[in-house]
C-alpha cells in the first residue's frame, strides 16, 4: 500500500476528525479526505465510519492499523538512521497540560522518554486554556477538572499544593502580614477573571478579596515573574515557587489550597502502544513527583 496515504490514514485514526488531523499533518482537510478515500479504494474496504463526533475506524480500519503503525515505525527509525527493528512505540502523540506544569515538570521528564524511544514524537500543549478531547485538539489531556464524558477514560493522577508568596524584599518593606486582615494592605497578581478557563483557579475569594490588583495574566509564568519582580502577592503552585529563594510563604496555614491533576483520552485510542507507553510513563513519573507536587 501507498505508504503516503496510509500517513493521512493514521493521523485521521489518532486525531478523529478531518479538521484535526489536517492541522497536524499542516494540509487542508480535503486532502486528507482524498488519501483516505484513495486508500479506501486500494483496501477495497470502508476504514471508518462517519460519526457525530468525528470519524471511528470500522473492523476493516483495526485490521489495518498495526500494519500501518508498524511502517511508520520502520520509516522513523530509517529516518534516524536506526535499524528497522520495529521495537519500542512509535508516532506522534499530543499532550495537553497546564503551562507551569506542563513547561517546569513534564518537558525535562518527556524528553527522556523521547531519548528511550526515538520512533517516538511528543507535541506537547501547555497552555492556560483548557483542551477538548471531543474535538481531538490532544490525545491526552491532563486538567484541572474531571471530564465528565462517558467515552473518555480518566485517572486521578495527583494533587499539588499551591500557596500565597511574595517576595522577601518586598515583604520586608510592606506592612507586616500576621492575620487574613492585614492581606488589605497588599497588592495582589492573579488571573484574568473573564478569561479564566476553569473555576479552580478561584483561590482568593476563599482567602482575601483584594481591593487593588497590580497584575493580573492568563498567564502563570508571567504571575510568578511579576511576584519575583516584587509587584505583590499570588497563589502560586508550590512546585513552581518554593524553587525560588527570592519568595517566602505568606500565612503558612490559611495560604494553602490544594488542587487535583486528572488525565484523560478518549476510550478509542487506549489500545495504541504509543498512547500507553505515554500514559503509563506520565503516571509513574508523577508519582516521583511527590515530594515537590506537595511539599510540607
Amino acid at each position: 500500500m501507498d505508504w503516503d496515504n496510509l500517513r493521512f490514514f493514521l493521523e485521521l485514526a489518532r486525531a478523529g476528525t478531518l479538521t484535526a488531523a489536517a492541522r497536524r499533518l499542516a494540509v487542508d482537510h480535503t486532502t486528507v479526505a482524498r488519501r483516505l478515500q484513495a486508500l479506501e479504494k486500494q483496501a477495497g474496504a470502508t476504514l471508518f465510519t462517519r460519526e457525530a463526533d468525528g470519524h471511528r475506524l470500522t473492523e476493516a480500519g483495526q485490521r489495518l492499523l498495526p500494519g500501518a503503525q508498524a511502517m511508520e515505525r520502520a520509516a522513523q527509525q530509517l529516518a534516524l538512521g536506526a535499524p528497522a527493528t520495529g521495537d519500542g512505540p512509535a508516532g506522534v502523540v499530543r499532550l495537553g497540560a497546564t503551562e507551569g506544569f506542563g513547561t517546569t515538570l513534564l518537558a525535562p521528564r518527556l524528553a527522556w522518554l523521547t531519548r528511550q524511544h526515538p520512533g517516538l514524537t511528543l507535541d506537547l500543549l501547555a497552555l492556560p486554556r483548557l483542551l477538548h478531547l471531543s474535538r481531538r485538539e490532544a490525545d491526552i489531556v491532563i486538567s484541572l477538572e474531571r471530564p465528565r464524558h462517558e467515552t473518555v477514560v480518566v485517572t486521578r493522577l495527583s494533587d499539588y499544593a499551591l500557596h500565597l508568596y511574595g517576595q522577601r524584599e518586598y515583604l520586608a518593606r510592606r506592612p507586616l502580614i500576621q492575620r487574613r486582615e492585614d492581606l488589605r494592605h497588599h497588592a495582589f497578581v492573579s488571573y484574568v477573571d473573564d478569561l479564566l478557563f476553569t473555576k479552580e483557579l478561584q483561590f482568593l475569594g476563599e482567602l482575601h478579596q483584594p481591593a487593588r490588583f497590580a497584575l493580573r495574566s492568563t498567564s502563570i509564568s508571567a504571575q510568578l515573574e511579576a511576584v519575583r519582580a516584587g509587584a505583590g502577592l499570588a497563589v502560586l503552585p508550590a512546585f513552581l515557587a518554593d524553587q525560588d529563594p527570592t519568595l517566602a510563604r505568606v500565612l503558612p496555614a490559611e495560604g494553602r489550597f490544594i488542587r487535583t491533576f486528572w488525565m484523560s483520552m478518549p476510550g478509542e485510542i487506549r489500545h495504541q502502544p504509543a498512547i500507553q507507553a505515554v500514559w503509563g510513563f506520565l503516571r509513574q513519573a508523577v508519582a516521583e513527583m511527590q515530594p515537590r507536587l506537595l511539599p510540607p
